[in-house]
């Protein structure tokens, strides 16, 4: 059967449950919660052949700053047809004239080269049981008034204005933060996702206070599920190791065009929110 068969259609809420069904079918850990978040945030595509949704993608916009590219999923029996990309033909013209982000599996990467992605560098997914921390010094949870502040810190960091993604956090997730001379120098938050949380985006003026804003969230759940998506270049990948949360896998972080952050870097991000948003 060729993809000329199938229907490109907007992603709705109704289709929902077949999204979750081809992300257990792709090994991903993704609640149906998980996926109503990343809809909420995002506007997409599903590819539907015979009624049955056989392929998804999301567009998660910044504003007008960028966008990430996300939850690009075909169905294993359709692989192979070019199904991809016509998902992702369809994912850019939603993204428009955006700076693009994503994520790449192995699989994906040639794809994703040849629609003009450049590797930007390695993510690496790490997760496993919390064990029993003592809190750390100088860290504190964050308070409704502080929004603001972690919003410009993660601005400057990002490259991008994430106030939605950021306020979404906020209503379902805690955010810690770090303060000095009574402004905030970093932040980190932590979620329900997947097995059990997720913790970031981590924002920090360097890594040591990133480790003290993880050990904030780790000192809270003992014993639970937590994962982490950082960088290579961020350096936390031995010391995440140490706290019980194993490297399992990654991905290929790419943009679209290649060079150029939106803002100098006055900050970094020490973790992503996850691999789908950055």
């Amino acid at each position: 059967m060729q993809t000329h068969q199938i229907e490109i259609a907007a992603f709705t809420p109704d289709h929902l449950e077949a999204a979750v069904a081809l992300s257990r079918q792709a090994g991903w850990p993704h609640r149906p919660q998980d996926w109503q978040i990343a809809l909420a945030l995002s506007e997409g595509v599903v590819a539907i052949e015979n009624d049955r949704v056989v392929g998804t993608v999301l567009v998660t916009p910044y504003k007008e700053d960028c966008a990430t590219i996300n939850m690009v999923i075909v169905d294993e029996a359709m692989r192979g047809r070019g199904l991809g990309r016509r998902l992702m033909d369809a994912a850019l013209r939603i993204a428009g004239d955006r700076q693009l982000r994503l994520v790449a599996t192995t699989a994906g990467l040639s794809l994703y080269q040849k629609l003009g992605f450049h590797e930007t560098g390695t993510v690496a997914q790490h997760q496993g049981l919390a064990g029993e921390i003592d809190a750390p010094a100088g860290t504190s949870a964050a308070t409704t008034g502080d929004l603001p502040a972690i919003m410009t810190l993660d601005r400057l960091a990002f490259g991008a204005d994430r106030e939605g993604l950021l306020s979404y956090l906020a209503r379902i997730g805690e955010f810690a933060v770090i303060r000095r001379d009574g402004d905030i120098s970093g932040f980190a938050c932590v979620r329900p996702f997947g097995r059990g949380e997720v913790i970031g985006p981590v924002v920090a003026a360097d890594i040591e206070d990133a480790r003290k804003l993880i050990e904030h969230h780790i000192a809270g759940r003992p014993g639970r599920f937590l994962r982490v998506d950082t960088t290579a270049e961020a350096g936390l990948s031995p010391w995440l190791a140490t706290h019980g949360l194993a490297h399992v896998g990654g991905g290929i972080a790419m943009r679209k065009p290649s060079a150029g952050d939106l803002a100098a870097r006055t900050a970094t991000i020490f973790a992503l929110a996850n691999q789908a948003l950055g």
